[in-house]
């Protein structure tokens, strides 16, 4: 059972998410819908990282499908550095193709396994 203040809360949520602008997803460029929103830690929260930004839920998987965290840590906490590899850049050119609510499954590079 949720507390009435939680439900408060979601109801907020809500009625705020319906009034607020699109949002742009800074990997690919294209508007994100509510249903493939994910929030992204610029650092990892395991490197001490706190700030976040949306992303679509598939260019969030891919970057942690190409990248360690140490590596985003050290060298791709920001979304122009991560445009500017070359395995994002090809991944950028596949999904600009695909509806804004595209989703499929991402696999690990053959490089973290």
């Amino acid at each position: 059972m949720i507390g009435k203040i939680r439900q408060k809360l979601i109801v907020l949520n809500q009625s705020f998410s319906r009034q607020a602008t699109e949002i742009i997803c800074p990997i690919c460029d294209r508007a994100i819908p509510d249903s493939q929103k994910d929030a992204h830690h610029l650092i990892p929260k395991s490197k001490g990282g706190k700030t976040t930004e949306y992303l679509h839920r598939i260019c969030h998987k891919q970057i942690h499908a190409l990248f360690t965290e140490t590596e985003l840590a050290q060298q791709y906490h920001h979304a122009q550095i991560l445009r500017e590899h070359p395995e994002m850049m090809k991944f950028i050119q596949w999904i600009k193709s695909k509806p804004n609510a595209f989703y499929e499954k991402t696999r690990k590079s053959a490089r973290l396994k």
